[in-house]
């Protein structure tokens, strides 16, 4: 099945004229016919502007264009409801951007284009990114296609369960707080996120500024790596993006990685951390100890204070960057008889409980005779935790965790505890925090039926991209987890 391909296997048979971009197309949009009643990874998409994008990518082949010049040439790649794509809906999951039209692309998307990427369909996430769960959305909830009864994941669960249930070769997704790597987990395949400022955020509707980075969702590592080294690269219209080299990132997938250390942080084996996961992490280290790599006991000793710093600046920041959603420019206006009541009106009846939460707690850590002890508190935090990852780095090259705490849980059982539900970023929050890069790759499955995914987490020195690739290559190839497929209902 074509829309099962990863993007080299897709790229070697159109190079040959095997297949067409448009079938290939057309295939992801057949899938998404069968199955996405079940798994609900998509918001919207457009066929038809899909297929035509597709024959304009097969078009540019018969021309004598390879994908030596345009590496995404007729891949199709599907779109987090965060990321702004010229006349496509943009409404980051939210009732308040109302039937909003995005007027420009971002510069991944400008990026991917001139790649000759098929860039099609909105894949549903939590409102505005604020969420573990894809239970957020004001559109539906998205479904794991493992277990249709349980979560994929969020905030980008839409992007994880879309590319696990063969909706899309390839997907984009945003990551905060882990909303790349934990949904990647969730579902089996591979997610990463890069560097802080690796990737330009033009494009992204925001919500914590400093934290925020978008990356890709793939069937496999090399997928990632070309995907990723599409996408990078600074941007001036990005002022925090940063003037680093990106590399080949495919060409550095040697499969070598003798010699290399790995640190493993005593902190993150901890009570909590369900025993199946445990084990399965437990073997992959042993897994790498067998190709090669050192395994060291390391320690990231303000890691206890990583899920409280986060959702202090997190949630300030988001209090802030969503101050602009106010029924006066775009999107749903709520009647009122003064600008007060029509901001309250709007924003009450347009954002969901959980961003109304964060927004709340954002103002308050904000407020007059807060600030201090709060916001500007957990900035120094995130310093501390920052400099703990600094100087392990001095030691090795790529530090090795769990992804989750667990495997995916059922829709609403974690829906009326926040907390528990804040808990289950808090292996992949301090990297945001640290402004460094991560990626997540399966390492087992759970033993009860229906068997759930289980994801490694790798993480690296900033703008070490190279290196985490090579490192979750060398151990992917070295195992069959990537290969599994999820036992959806409907055949094709």
């Amino acid at each position: 099945m074509l829309n099962q391909l990863t993007i080299s296997e897709l790229t070697a048979k159109l190079a040959l004229r095997e297949v067409s971009a448009r079938a290939a197309t057309q295939a992801c949009l057949d899938r998404i016919e069968r199955v996405d009643s079940q798994v609900r990874a998509f918001i919207s998409y457009d066929a038809a502007d899909a297929l035509a994008q597709a024959e304009a990518a097969d078009l540019a082949l018969a021309s004598g264009e390879t994908h030596a010049q345009r590496p995404l040439l007729g891949v199709p790649v599907a779109i987090k409801d965060v990321i702004a794509v010229k006349g496509q809906p943009l409404n980051c999951a939210s009732k308040i951007l109302g039937r909003f039209t995005s007027p420009y692309d971002a510069t991944v998307i400008e990026k991917l284009k001139a790649a000759g990427a098929v860039v099609f369909g909105r894949l549903n996430m939590d409102e505005f990114a604020m969420g573990s769960s894809t239970e957020n959305s004001a559109f539906q909830v998205t479904r794991n296609p493992w277990d249709t009864s349980r979560i994929p994941g969020g905030s980008s669960g839409g992007s994880a369960a879309a590319v696990a249930a063969d909706e899309c070769i390839v997907a984009l997704g945003s990551d905060t707080g882990g909303s790349i790597r934990q949904p990647a987990a969730l579902c089996g395949c591979v997610g990463l996120k890069p560097s802080y400022g690796r990737v330009s955020r033009y494009g992204l509707v925001a919500y914590a500024s400093s934290l925020d980075q978008i990356g890709c969702f793939a069937r496999d590592v090399r997928d990632t790596a070309i995907v990723t080294s599409v996408i990078s690269g600074q941007d001036p219209r990005d002022s925090t993006s940063v003037p680093e080299p990106v590399a080949n990132y495919a060409a550095g997938l040697t499969g070598d990685i003798k010699g290399l250390k790995l640190g493993l942080p005593k902190e993150y084996m901890i009570g909590g951390l369900d025993p199946e996961v445990k084990r399965a992490v437990e073997a992959a280290v042993e897994q790498y100890s067998k190709l090669g790599a050192e395994v060291v006991e390391i320690s990231l000793p303000h890691t206890d204070y990583a899920v409280a710093t986060y959702y202090i600046i997190a949630t300030a920041e988001a209090s802030a960057n969503l101050a602009r959603f106010d029924g006066i420019r775009y999107g749903l206006r709520e009647a009122g008889a003064d600008p007060i009541e029509l901001y309250s009106r709007t924003r009450g009846a347009g954002f969901g409980p959980e961003v109304k939460r964060r927004i709340i707690l954002g103002t308050y850590v904000l407020s007059s005779g807060y600030y201090d002890a709060y916001y500007l508190r957990a900035q120094k935090v995130g310093t501390l935790i920052r400099q703990d990852f600094l100087r392990a780095f001095e030691n090795v090259d790529a530090i090795l965790t769990p992804t989750s705490p667990t495997a995916a849980f059922k829709i609403g059982e974690k829906s009326e505890d926040p907390l528990q539900m804040y808990l289950m970023d808090i292996f992949t929050i301090s990297c945001n925090l640290a402004g460094i890069c991560g990626i997540s790759v399966p390492c087992g499955f759970t033993a009860a039926q229906p068997r759930l995914p289980i994801g490694l987490q790798l993480l690296g020195k900033p703008f070490g991209e190279e290196t985490i690739l090579r490192l979750a290559h060398a151990y992917e190839q070295s195992t069959e987890w990537h290969k599994a497929k999820p036992p959806l209902s409907v055949a094709g």
